[in-house]
């Protein structure tokens, strides 16, 4: 197979895989309504459920990711898909909260996670040249978000036209098809623990990493993007309600964000390979400090949701090109996926705060106020914390090597 060949045969495979994960896990706030009309569990309950599955697809990422640079990815991408349908299949006959925490906050999150991220990424960086990785990891992102495009409004009319229980068995059908869609990243594995070549074992190389400052700056910034879009996935249709718009603009606004981010994953994928990463994150997370607070002055139409989407959309999940381009400069590709697995790791527990105290402000307050300004304070804070990364301009490493 061509070099050429061989790179969109993996791009490709890895971008749908993740379209299928990432579009379920990020249509499941459009569940919560029905989902406490049906269980009379509270929204607060709810919100603690979808908050551990935000912090278990995190959890998940590192241990999946060590179990793929053993045992190969295919493997475990088969194992996420079987989870996240027997999760999502057993949600709807779940009465009580330890019950749903269970099945969608910890067995349907730890499937997603089996099919996400690090998994993909880890994978396409090990067959690919290094002056390739970054654009693929943006391509593969781009998947994620075309995969919320498809999946949030296809979930709302699945609601509408048959209702909420035959629309969470249809998406985890759904998940079922990341089996077939794993094969082409099959690859040799001997079984033999694995050792870098360089003789550093993973245990060592972790150790290793958390002892780097840089390391540890990525892991904060990841921090506030997890917090970010987790309490929008799981709150945004909540917030359109409280402005007194229907569902359809909240599944229309997070389709908007995913087809943005479409773009902006290509886009800062594209320009790592050319501007230092560090800074393509400063201005990520600055875009999304000052989209906030616009949004926040705006009038609460329909489309002041669609704008605000469009623009927060562009920046959305372009974040994981570049801190998983930083995490292989940095250790190399050999335990990319579980290092990159452990940010991720950061990220959902970020996530698991923002999906739960969201929950916290509505039934405290009734509004969502104080979480939009702990937002925007935590994205600034993000953009600072990644200037001082350690990182070589992009010609210079290239010619180091």
């Amino acid at each position: 197979m061509s070099a050429k060949r061989q790179f969109w045969t993996i791009a490709i495979a890895s971008a749908m895989i993740l379209a299928v994960t990432m579009g379920i896990r990020n249509a499941l706030g459009l569940f919560v309504s029905p989902l406490n009309t049906s269980s009379g569990l509270g929204i607060v309950s709810i919100s603690f459920a979808l908050a551990v599955g935000q912090f278990v697809w995190g959890a998940a990422q590192p241990i999946f990711g060590a179990l793929a640079d053993r045992a190969g990815s295919v493997r475990i991408i088969a194992i996420g898909a079987v989870l996240l349908a027997l999760g999502l299949v057993a949600t709807p006959f779940m009465h009580s909260q330890l019950g749903l925490i269970f099945f969608l906050g910890v067995v349907a999150a730890a499937g997603a996670g089996g099919g996400s991220f690090s998994i993909l990424i880890g994978a396409a960086a090990k067959r690919l040249p290094a002056e390739r990785r970054a654009f693929a990891a943006g391509f593969i992102n781009a998947g994620g978000s075309f995969g919320q495009f498809v999946f949030a409004p296809l979930a709302q009319a699945l609601i509408s036209a048959f209702g909420w229980v035959t629309a969470l068995l249809s998406l985890a059908a759904s998940a079922l098809l990341t089996i077939p869609l794993a094969l082409p990243l099959r690859e040799k594995h001997s079984g033999a623990a694995p050792v870098h070549s360089g003789g550093i074992s993973l245990s060592e190389q972790t150790l290793v990493a958390f002892k780097d400052r840089s390391y540890l700056c990525l892991h904060a910034g990841f921090f506030t993007c997890g917090f970010h879009i987790a309490f929008l996935v799981t709150h945004l249709p909540g917030e359109v309600a409280l402005c007194g718009l229907p569902a359809s603009v909240s599944a229309a606004s997070l389709a908007i964000i995913g087809l943005a981010n479409i773009a902006g994953s290509l886009g800062v994928g594209w320009l790592a390979q050319t501007y230092r990463m560090k800074y393509l994150l400063f201005w990520v997370y600055g875009i999304r400090a000052v989209a906030i607070s616009l949004y926040l002055m705006a009038p609460p139409t329909a489309l002041t949701f669609y704008v605000f989407a469009g623009v927060l959309g562009v920046s959305w999940l372009a974040t994981v090109p570049p801190t998983a381009g930083l995490v292989g400069k940095l250790f190399g590709t050999r335990y990319l996926a579980t290092l990159f697995g452990l940010t991720l790791l950061s990220h959902q527990i970020g996530g698991f705060f923002g999906a739960w105290l969201g929950g916290v402000a509505i039934a405290t307050s009734g509004n969502y106020a104080w979480m939009w300004y702990a937002d925007i304070a935590l994205a600034l804070a993000a953009a600072l914390v990644n200037l001082p990364i350690r990182e070589a301009r992009p010609k210079l490493a290239a010619a180091a090597a």
